[in-house]
C-alpha cells in the first residue's frame, strides 16, 4: 500500500472552495480521502465538491459552508462534519484573511483584529474541537498553512506575518502537548502562490520582481505544489513530522 494512501480518512479542509485549499482537497480525493469543503458561500462549495466528485468518479466531497469568523459556525461546521463522514481524522485550516496591506502605522484596529481573528483564534477554536476525538482514537492529523511571512518581516504585511507566525506555534504546542497521543500537527510556510487571494501580490510588477530576485527558482508556485506536501502530512508518509514548518517557496527564504 502506498505510502500516500488516504483511503478511509476524513479530511475537514476550510477555505477549500478555491485556491490552494482546493488543490488540497481535490489531490486528498483522489489519493483516496472523503473530504468536506468549506467557504463562506454554499454555492462556492458546492461547485468545487461537483467538479471534485466528477474527477474521481465517486462522491468524495461534500459541501458545507461555514464562517470562520463566527465561533458557533465553526462548532456547527466540526458538528455537520461528523454527521456526515463519521470522524474527522485529519484537520486542515487555510482559510485565512488580510484585509490590510501597508504600515502597521495606518492599520485601523478592527482590520487588525479582524486578522487575529481569522487567522490564529479560529484555527485555535478548530483545533480544540476535533482534538478530543482525536485523543480518544490515539490519532489523528492537524495541519495549518502558514506562510514565509511567519518567518520575514514586512513592511506592508505586518499583522498579517503576525498572525502566521502564530499558527506556527499553535502545531507546536498541539505536538508538545499531544504527540504521546499520536497525533501530529505540522504547518506549511508557502511562498507566494498563483492564487487570488495572493492576486495583489503577484499581480503588481515591483512586488513581483522584488519576490523573483531572491527566488533561485526564478518562478511563484502553483496550488497543487503546496498540496502535495499536505497530502504527505495527512498520510502515512508523514506519520514521524510532527510540530514542525515545511517551508514551500522554491527557495525565496534561503537567498
Amino acid at each position: 500500500m502506498s505510502l500516500f494512501n488516504l483511503k478511509n480518512k476524513s479530511i475537514l479542509i476550510t477555505g477549500s472552495s478555491r485556491g490552494i485549499g482546493k488543490s488540497i482537497a481535490h489531490q486528498c480525493a483522489l489519493h483516496g480521502a472523503n473530504v468536506i469543503i468549506s467557504s463562506r458561500k454554499l454555492d462556492a462549495c458546492e461547485k468545487t465538491a461537483n467538479e471534485i466528485n466528477n474527477e474521481v468518479g465517486n462522491e468524495v466531497a461534500f459541501p458545507i459552508a461555514a464562517n470562520i469568523s463566527d465561533e458557533s459556525q465553526l462548532d456547527l461546521l466540526v458538528e455537520s462534519t461528523r454527521k456526515k463522514l463519521g470522524k474527522i481524522d485529519v484537520l486542515i485550516c487555510n482559510a485565512a484573511t488580510n484585509p490590510f496591506m501597508g504600515s502597521m502605522l495606518d492599520m485601523p484596529s478592527e482590520k487588525f483584529d479582524k486578522v487575529m481573528n481569522n487567522n490564529i483564534k479560529s484555527n485555535q477554536v478548530l483545533c480544540n474541537l476535533v482534538l478530543p476525538e482525536m485523543i480518544d482514537r490515539n490519532d489523528g492529523v492537524i495541519i495549518i498553512i502558514s506562510s514565509i511571512a511567519a518567518i520575514k518581516g514586512s513592511p506592508i504585511l505586518g499583522a498579517y506575518n503576525i498572525s502566521k507566525a502564530a499558527d506556527v506555534m499553535i502545531v507546536k504546542n498541539i505536538a508538545a502537548e499531544f504527540g504521546n497521543k499520536n497525533i501530529r500537527a505540522n504547518s506549511i510556510a508557502p511562498g507566494l502562490i498563483k492564487t487570488n487571494f495572493a492576486k495583489a501580490l503577484w499581480e503588481s510588477p515591483d512586488i513581483l520582481k522584488a519576490v523573483l530576485s531572491t527566488t533561485p527558482m526564478q518562478r511563484i508556485g502553483e496550488p497543487n505544489e503546496i498540496a502535495g506536501v499536505a497530502v504527505m502530512l495527512a498520510s502515512d508518509a508523514g506519520n514521524y513530522i510532527n510540530g514542525q514548518t515545511i517551508v514551500v517557496d522554491g527557495g525565496t527564504t534561503i537567498s
